[in-house]
Formats: C-alpha cells, sequence, structure tokens
C-alpha cells in the first residue's frame, strides 16, 4: 500500500495503482499529481479508480478536470480505467461526446466492472467499451 487511498495491485505481471470504491482521492484536477506519484513510485503506468476518487466535476466536462486529469495522465504516458457502474453517475452530454471520441485510443477508459477495466488495462492494444 502506497498510501491510504492507492494500493498497487500485481495481476497477471501488470502493475496498477488502484483506488478503493469509496474513497474521495482526487479532490480537484490538481491533486492528479498524487497518482502520478503513486504509478511512479510502485512501477505502475495504469490507474484504475472509481468515482468518488475522483473530482465531482470529473463527469461534466464544462469543469475542465476530466481534460485536466487526462492530459496529465497522457504527458506522464498512464492509462487510466474508471469503474462505473451504470446509473451511477450522470454524464454530461459533452463528457459522453469525449468518451465516445476516447474509445478509439488507448488511454482513457470507463467501464460498468472492475474486471472489465483490468481486462483493458492488461491488453497492449485495449479496445474500450
Amino acid at each position: 500500500m502506497l498510501n491510504t487511498m492507492l494500493t498497487i495491485v500485481d495481476e497477471g505481471g501488470v502493475r496498477v495503482a488502484e483506488g478503493q470504491p469509496e474513497d474521495p482521492f482526487v479532490t480537484k484536477a490538481g491533486d492528479i499529481g498524487r497518482v502520478i506519484e503513486a504509478c511512479f513510485s510502485g512501477g505502475a503506468r495504469r490507474v484504475l479508480l472509481y468515482p468518488p476518487n475522483l473530482p465531482p466535476g470529473f463527469f461534466d466536462l464544462s469543469s475542465g478536470d476530466a481534460g485536466t486529469i487526462l492530459q496529465k495522465l497522457r504527458n506522464y504516458g498512464i492509462r487510466l480505467a474508471v469503474v462505473c457502474a451504470p446509473g451511477r453517475v450522470a454524464f454530461s452530454s459533452r463528457f459522453g461526446e469525449m468518451l465516445a471520441e476516447e474509445r478509439r485510443g488507448i488511454h482513457f477508459g470507463v467501464f460498468d466492472t472492475r474486471d472489465a477495466a483490468r481486462a483493458w488495462l492488461n491488453s497492449s492494444r485495449p479496445s474500450n467499451v
């Protein structure tokens, strides 16, 4: 355990910094540096988070939180999967559009289950769902 909020989990040789499902961790976009630090300290280039781990505005693209966080993670070559069960969080329409665009890439995905998120993170050329 690197700190109270992130744990490095190694499954099948793939190390992932994983948040606890109900713990607030990144309360504002600027806090993403703590996630990056945990990744580098734990030898991980992948992060698995849950909605409570992210700022409240993350799923509303107009807040700027998602853009700031995703760009910073890209700059450091870190992939992010968010486990978000259907109906748990309301996405803004613009967030939904951005997510549709992200499905073509390898940097960010939102998944219904932890297993689906881990499968995507474990793949070398993932396909988002």
